[in-house]
């Protein structure tokens, strides 16, 4: 034999992990074969041990669609996928989230303590559950829950989070937006336990299956205290469908000069079926409500079809939407920023052009 090679075991029993260091010094052909092979089945080894936790809000007894999101994006790291249920309904939500494709178990906690998804007594729960089942990752959609909870689980881990990822290249490397969507940054994890939020528009939703049928299981008891209290929440109701699910969406800009003027947005939404948004702009000036605020510090949207009308397209609110399949624009500056991402623009007056869009369809 012309040299040697030596290998190193290293095991952590706590995080199921397994790595393996190699140095091969003159060796002969035989023994880095034998010794690659080993390698191979001790990273095969690794790669089983991984597991990920997937986040569900729940809303009554209906959940936050962004999880069918966060699920498929956990799918991508190998090893099996548990959900976490919790709420006062916990039971009815979990039965349909068992049949979700992908989903090997889901984790029950019913108690009305989870309601809301408060921080402290949601993220003392995934804790425990992470603990429990000795999960490598946790996802949970970029919404306000996600944001809200996720936080705080990564700081009782003592964890890094990793915020808004739109693709999963690996189980240590994610790719996320910074600089309002201007750039892409390739993020690589060292931490043993990776927090994870979704961009929902980034992967598609996880869908049910005939053939699935997740086990259920109740989670622990947890002491969890609630530092914070649920008060209330004002929603505003539209029949019209939901802005971040719709696959079609009409946006208003400040252009449209007043919440009357703004009735042409809903006009036109209500003819193409399609749900409604609105620049910033438009929000702040109380042309409408808030909750239709497309932008970084709004709502993500990608549908098939924006139709962005009065809006200028300001670096914010371009962040919020450029990932939409086919863009129109309409606006009576030639020069807007908007035209420069717009599958289709018009440039004109939009009470003279969205009028006889209406007629014409």
């Amino acid at each position: 034999m012309l040299g040697s090679v030596r290998y190193a075991l290293a095991r952590s029993s706590t995080l199921k992990q397994v790595r393996l260091q190699l140095t091969i010094t003159g060796a002969s052909f035989a023994s880095i074969a034998a010794a690659l092979r080993t390698f191979g089945r001790f990273y095969a080894a690794q790669k089983s041990c991984l597991s990920s936790l997937v986040f569900v809000e729940t809303k009554g007894s209906g959940f936050d669609e962004g999880a069918l999101n966060a699920i498929t994006a956990a799918r991508k790291i190998s090893g099996p996928v548990v959900a976490v249920v919790a709420g006062s309904e916990a039971d009815a939500v979990a039965k349909a989230i068992a049949k979700i494709e992908g989903v090997s178990k889901v984790v029950v906690a019913k108690d009305a303590a989870y309601d809301h998804a408060l921080p402290e007594t949601t993220a003392t729960l995934l804790k425990a559950l992470q603990e429990k089942e000795g999960a490598t990752h946790i996802f949970a959609p970029h919404t306000a829950a996600g944001k809200n909870v996720m936080p705080r689980l990564a700081a009782l881990l003592d964890s890094q989070q990793i915020s808004d990822v739109i693709s999963v290249e690996s189980e240590d490397t994610f790719m996320r937006p910074v600089y309002a969507g201007n750039a892409i940054a390739t993020v690589q994890s060292s931490d043993p336990i990776r927090v994870i939020t979704v961009r929902t528009t980034a992967f598609p939703a996880a869908t049910a299956s005939a053939s699935a049928s997740a086990a259920e299981e109740a989670a622990p008891a947890v002491d969890a205290q609630a530092l914070s209290k649920w008060i209330k929440e004002d929603m505003a109701k539209s029949d019209r469908p939901d802005l971040a699910t719709a696959k079609r969406v009409v946006s208003g800009g400040r252009a449209v000069k007043s919440a009357e003027g703004f009735q042409i947005i809903y006009d036109l939404a209500d003819k193409l079926g399609a749900g409604v948004g609105a620049s910033r702009a438009a929000v702040d000036a109380g042309y409408c409500d808030n909750s239709l605020q497309v932008g970084q510090t709004g709502r993500i949207v990608a549908p098939e079809l924006y139709i962005g009308i009065g809006i200028s397209g300001a670096i914010q609110h371009l962040a919020g939407m450029k990932d939409s399949k086919v863009i129109v624009a309409i606006n009576k500056d030639a020069d807007a920023p908007i035209f420069q991402i717009a599958d289709y623009g018009l440039v004109g007056d939009l009470f003279t052009i969205v009028p006889e869009l209406i007629e014409k369809l």
